[in-house]
């Protein structure tokens, strides 16, 4: 039970908003415990006042823990909608997403059937080392049952994950083997990329690609070997997929942004009431100042990855392709507290070079907010660029002078609507039984070791037409109660290929072999390379 003394501590905390000794700009905000001073406001004295009388006075001994747990939610919630309040479990996950590593047996694994089934195992990971392989069925962990009964995914990662140095035992059903091979595994870091593929996507042009799902602590390090591989592979102009990344550590992107920009080149800037102005700028020690960039951006993009994109954007750097941004420009800083608990709250609010914050409204509620997208689609705005509607309440200038519009996201240079020309009611239903992710494992684990002999996704691709690989999903999903659609337009019938294809190619290769083969159709990676060209 946390003691009296803990829990005023906790709402001066969040009542007063005061800190001292922040860290600006360094990684982000990193996690530390914060100074603070007490400001003796009316609504600071109450709640101190509440929290004595309950615990010296109240009828029933309370969990103060439990009141906690609900009270700090709610006063967050007044703030904005990006304050919050984390448990134990989801601050671990989200520091294990943001460092880099986590501690674990290194596998990805599915549950399907009531089995845990490896998908695959990470290289050089402590599962490869003892001999685990992908199409393994887990059945024990630490000889408690694991198969055959309805078992949460986060139940299973719970068992598997440990500190460092620990281990775990599993038994797994192998193919081939009559009894059920046990392994002891000592569990390790295992590595969270930021980088999800790097690749020359147009060779015969010098462009390279690559992929970035979150500003991390190891984002700018891998962001770097990345360069340099396709650099030595005859880069000459670069793709930069955003799409989706959601943001992480202010610091990586500003470190990344450096890279590319010239000497004195604003970067971004923060304030907040208590945080003076602090701005960035480049250095002019980048190594790619001059090559010809394209950054790609949807309506998940957002935050650091919004810092990055406006950088880009307001110093006529480069050219963004894509959607409108998600439109978050609020900086958090996490603090932890004693129990493993978290908050995130927010200490300032981030300006593009241009001088635009690129917050959108918050509207009347969280739902509200929550809903934005939603909205945003019922509107129109991905499928039509007139549909957007800018703030022209804010409008500021770039380095060369274009007008852009603060308010609201990130306005892409150049509009690719969503491509919804290969949607299906088939598709749908199959997507809805999880059929393609069923019947692609399946088809790996049979075919795994013809498969094997694979080492480009074009290999892959040329086996599965071979094979006749769609028309057997076809009857799959057939006796699995989705009847054949022969009225098929030809684009449905291509994004069923693109998805069977492309969770076999995922499964039987891995993450940068899945995005190449999905990019060859892609419409705004289609645009992004013309822009280059």
């Amino acid at each position: 039970m946390k003691t009296l003394k803990t829990i005023i501590r906790i709402l001066f905390l969040l009542t007063m908003g005061f800190f001292l000794g922040i860290e600006v700009m360094i990684g982000i905000f990193k996690r530390h415990q914060p100074q603070f001073q007490r400001s003796g406001s009316p609504g600071s004295q109450k709640v101190e006042t509440l929290i004595k009388a309950i615990d010296r006075k109240y009828v029933d001994v309370v969990d103060m823990d439990s009141i906690m747990d609900r009270v700090l939610p709610t006063i967050l919630q007044e703030l904005d909608p990006h304050s919050a309040y984390y448990p134990a479990e989801e601050t671990q996950e989200s520091n294990d997403e943001l460092h880099g590593s986590f501690s674990g047996i290194g596998i990805q694994f599915s549950i399907q059937e009531d089995t845990i089934r490896v998908n695959s195992v990470i290289h050089g990971g402590p599962s490869e080392k003892v001999g685990v392989l992908a199409g393994d069925r887990i059945v024990l962990i630490n000889d408690s049952l694991f198969a055959g009964k309805k078992i949460p995914s986060n139940e299973v990662v719970k068992n598997l994950k440990g500190p460092k140095g620990t281990t775990v035992k599993i038994s797994v059903m192998r193919q081939g083997e009559p009894e059920l091979v046990d392994f002891t595994i000592e569990r390790g870091d295992i590595p969270v990329k930021s980088v999800d593929a790097a690749y020359m996507i147009s060779p015969e042009d010098g462009i390279g690609y690559i992929m970035i799902n979150k500003f991390g602590e190891t984002t700018f390090a891998e962001m770097l070997t990345s360069l340099a591989d396709l650099s030595s592979k005859g880069m000459k102009k670069l793709i930069i997929d955003m799409r989706s990344n959601t943001g992480g550590y202010l610091g990586a992107a500003i470190q990344m942004a450096n890279q590319f920009l010239p000497k004195n080149d604003l970067i971004v800037y923060t304030q907040g009431a208590h945080n003076p102005t602090a701005k960035q700028y480049a250095d002019g020690h980048g190594h790619y100042q001059n090559v010809p960039l394209v950054v790609m951006i949807d309506e998940s993009s957002a935050s650091a990855a919004e810092v990055f994109t406006g950088a880009i954007q307001d110093n006529d750097r480069g050219t963004i392709v894509g959607r409108r941004s998600f439109g978050k420009g609020l900086v958090q800083e996490p603090i932890d507290f004693a129990d493993g608990s978290s908050i995130r709250i927010t200490i300032a609010r981030y300006y593009t070079p241009s001088g635009r914050c690129i917050q959108k409204p918050y509207g009347e509620s969280d739902e509200d907010y929550a809903m934005d997208i939603v909205k945003r689609y019922e509107h129109g705005e991905f499928f039509s660029a007139d549909s957007i509607k800018q703030n022209e309440n804010e409008v500021y200038k770039t380095k060369g002078g274009r007008t852009v519009y603060g308010g609201g996201g990130i306005m892409p240079d150049i509009f690719v609507a969503q491509d919804t020309t290969g949607y299906s009611q088939y598709y749908s239903n199959v997507v809805r039984k999880s059929l393609i992710n069923k019947y692609s494992f399946k088809y790996v684990d049979t075919n795994r070791a013809a498969l094997a002999k694979f080492k480009t996704y074009s290999e892959i691709e040329e086996y599965l037409d071979a094979d006749n690989v769609l028309n057997k999903f076809y009857d799959y999903a057939a006796k699995n109660g989705v009847r054949r659609d022969n009225r098929l337009s030809a684009a449905a019938r291509k994004q069923m290929r693109n998805a069977v294809y492309g969770n076999i190619i995922y499964d039987a290769l891995d993450m940068e072999d899945y995005i190449a083969f999905i990019n060859q159709s892609d419409p705004t990676v289609i645009k992004a390379i013309e822009t280059l060209k």
